[in-house]
């Protein structure tokens, strides 16, 4: 199986599937269209009868740094648009939970926001030593309602949940080892020779044995979280539109624009 996309691609190392989120420009930045193709990769490789575990990382020097400012800009006055994310959000979290075959993170730069979610979707998750998490929902003026609410209770203590996801700190691959957020840190020149071979080493695990192991844990992790995850769907859904995050995605929208029309001038 081999794709490429303008925002996503899905190349084939025989029985492993590497997904790259494909934006290296925008350092990954979620668009519309890359929302949208995170959403369905899911169902798509689950249907490739030849797979049998998947890889996903980042093009460039990040994995993902979140939304993409003018994606966030539009919720502001598209509520179309608004209730097509959340729709996706919910997608993308349930797919991830109940896909079938094993999924290795390689987080090779910064994840933040949707991008810190995806990563903590994956069965296991390895990152290289420069890469950090992050969780900035609450700063911008959103709700944490792609993921850091369902995911992050299951895999870290309740106190240190609330100091992240309420002060969006960046937590370094160290910290997020120490934390039960990643397993393992690899220097960044290994990180996709280290998370192939552990696909591999996977894919070649009894593929109905590793399968229904997989699915019972899925079975909890939907069981314990599926009350925390529209709750807090709806919450972001409600904040998308809120005064605080307006001004507040203004303002790092309006940085961003400045600090890009500086460098074009150099």
């Amino acid at each position: 199986m081999s794709e490429v996309s303008p925002v996503l691609t899905v190349a084939s190392d025989g029985d492993v599937r590497i997904v790259t989120l494909n934006r290296p420009d925008r350092l990954n930045g979620v668009s519309e269209d890359l929302h949208r193709r995170i959403s369905e990769v899911w169902r798509e490789l689950a249907e490739d009868g030849k797979a049998r575990a998947v890889v996903l990382t980042g093009a460039g020097r990040a994995f993902s740094a979140g939304g993409d400012f003018g994606h966030l800009r539009r919720h502001h006055t598209d509520p179309e648009l608004r209730e097509r994310s959340i729709r996706l959000d919910r997608t993308i979290q349930t797919e991830m939970i109940r896909f079938p075959l094993p999924v290795i993170a390689a987080v090779n730069g910064p994840a933040v926001g949707l991008g810190c979610s995806l990563a903590l979707g994956c069965d296991l998750v390895l990152m290289a030593e420069d890469a950090y998490l992050a969780d900035p929902h609450v700063s911008v003026g959103l709700v944490a309602g792609d993921g850091g609410v369902t995911l992050w209770p299951l895999l870290t203590s309740l106190l240190r949940v609330k100091e992240y996801l309420f002060t969006g700190d960046r937590i370094p691959a160290a910290t997020a080892v120490e934390l039960g957020l990643a397993n393992r840190v690899v220097p960044g020149d290994r990180l996709m020779e280290e998370a192939l071979a552990l696909a591999h080493r996977l894919a070649a695990q009894p593929a109905e044995a590793l399968r229904a192991t997989k699915a019972a844990l899925a079975a909890v992790v939907e069981q314990v979280s599926r009350g925390g995850m529209e709750a807090a769907l709806l919450a972001e859904r409600s904040t998308m539109t809120s005064p605080d995050h307006i001004r507040i995605v203004e303002e790092l929208a309006s940085r961003a624009d400045r600090r890009r029309a500086a460098t074009e001038k150099e």
